[in-house]
């Protein structure tokens, strides 16, 4: 089954907009279900502030990284987004080049109001 990736700084974003994840990211990529790594829910974890974590915990399903990837949150979604051919959730404009780069999928918030798929 298909899922989008959620990196820490898009699924901020997305609160942050106010953006409904459900309908936008079936809106945009024709997709529902979501994914995190464990480290997505750490790096929010450490935020101050109500992102929602209990949404996030409940909607996503925790995927693992192969070990050898490492430990940083962008390698591991990289790796798993590379292997499954998902797109990730990200606003991190480094993270998108590297995506794009590697010809890979990413979601993005636009206009602060909607997402938006880039190919």
């Amino acid at each position: 089954m298909r899922r989008v990736l959620i990196d820490a700084c898009g699924w901020v974003a997305v609160i942050e907009a106010g953006i409904n994840i459900d309908k936008a990211l079936l809106e945009c990529s024709g997709i529902r279900n979501i994914a995190i790594v464990k480290s997505v829910m750490t790096e929010l974890e450490a935020l101050p502030g109500n992102y929602l974590l209990g949404i996030l915990s409940a909607k996503a399903e925790v995927v693992e990284a192969e070990k050898e990837v490492g430990h940083h949150t962008d390698d591991q979604l990289f790796s798993i987004a590379q292997k499954e051919n998902w797109p990730v959730l990200t606003v991190d404009t480094e993270f998108k080049r590297r995506l794009s780069i590697a010809n890979l999928s990413w979601i993005e918030v636009s206009g602060r109001s909607h997402l938006r798929l880039v190919d």
